[in-house]
């Protein structure tokens, strides 16, 4: 094992890559991005489903280079580090599905687990809702995992395979670089751009795509995973991952301080709401769904980038979801919950519910 292999299996390692993300995701705040949302998975991938016209919501158009940029650089570091191992097969219908329960709950809540760190990082007691229907949601799928819950094994396959999303996410640099904004125009060619709302903050196109090769590098390396972590330290007692977790918490919280970002309180919090019940319960959904599909959304691209290809089958399923979530009105805003939003929770966890009680491998 070399020496930038054996610093980023430390804790060492895993603490400065969350330490990392959380100073330039809070950095990527005060750039541009939304409030306490430097980077947030669900959202962005949310956008990325506006820009290329799978929803029609304005308000969420954009697509966001730091998605592209840590699925490239997961894949370079990958093929850097000769860990490009194209694999598929695990059931691959479910982890769409999945995909797209992970996608709802997360819209419900409006964010993913690292946009859920960052909203407490800047003071958004919203989120300790969304933290706690995390933990629970992760808690469930703990279960199900001693009961002898499995997707499946994956199997080795093609290189072309493992390289279908990463040359997918080429393909949407491409349409970003040929069909730039236009300022105050709500499309440009075939792009959709938000001319307001959320969907119009964004840091500079070349800041945000080196922080998201940056932060794909990194994680690939270290392995770097939220729901990995509460699963670790539920079922195992290890906090090596959960260092990591913590560590992007503190550093965010940190960064915000110093550049005036952090405004405690419930009310009136950027791109949030206050029905708490369903703040807990739609990030319960999502964290069931993540620990069942074996890794946040975050890990999910990081692996589509070494060659995972359930792992892209999945992070297809969230860009559906998104659609799904703004087209039936099932998305959260800040005035509340979307109007089918309650029910499409109920029948996403009932759905979750039954994929973890019925993909059980006997005992012999």
């Amino acid at each position: 094992m070399s020496g930038i292999q054996k610093f980023f299996a430390s804790r060492a390692g895993i603490i400065s890559v969350g330490a990392f993300i959380g100073v330039f995701a809070a950095l990527l705040q005060k750039w541009g991005n939304p409030g306490n949302m430097g980077i947030c998975v669900a959202c962005f991938e949310r956008d990325i489903a506006g820009a290329i016209g799978l929803h029609r919501a304005a308000v969420v158009q954009y697509l966001r280079p730091e998605i592209l940029g840590f699925v490239l650089g997961a894949l370079l570091s990958a093929l850097a580090f000769r860990e490009f191992r194209p694999r598929a097969g695990s059931a691959p219908i479910v982890r769409f599905v999945l995909g797209m329960a992970a996608m709802i709950g997360a819209l419900v809540f409006l964010g993913c687990p690292w946009r859920m760190l960052l909203r407490l990082a800047g003071g958004d007691g919203n989120a300790i809702f969304g933290l706690g229907g995390l933990v629970g949601g992760i808690w469930l799928g703990t279960l199900f995992f001693k009961g002898g819950y499995n997707l499946g094994r994956s199997q080795t396959t093609y290189a072309s395979v493992g390289l279908i999303l990463p040359l997918i996410i080429l393909g949407l640099l491409a349409l970003r670089l040929i069909f730039p904004q236009i300022p105050d125009q709500p499309q440009s060619g075939i792009l959709f751009y938000s001319v307001k709302g959320p969907g119009a903050q964004h840091a500079a196109l070349a800041v945000s795509l080196v922080v998201g090769l940056a932060v794909g590098i990194l994680a690939q390396r270290s392995r770097f995973c939220t729901m990995g972590a509460i699963r670790d330290l539920i079922l195992f007692r290890q906090g090596h991952l959960f260092s990591g977790m913590l560590a992007l918490l503190v550093f965010a919280f940190l960064t915000n301080l110093v550049v005036g970002q952090f405004k405690p309180g419930f009310a009136g919090q950027p791109v949030a709401h206050t029905q708490e019940v369903w703040n807990f319960m739609g990030m319960l959904v999502a964290g069931l769904a993540f620990a069942l599909a074996g890794g946040c959304p975050g890990r999910q691209l990081f692996m589509a980038g070494e060659g995972d290809g359930d792992a892209g089958v999945f992070v297809l399923g969230m860009i559906a979801g998104a659609a799904v979530s703004h087209n039936f009105g099932l998305a959260s805003s800040p005035k509340g919950v979307g109007p089918h939003g309650i029910a499409g929770v109920i029948i996403c966890l009932a759905v979750l519910l039954f994929i973890g009680f019925t993909m059980r491998q006997k005992s012999a």
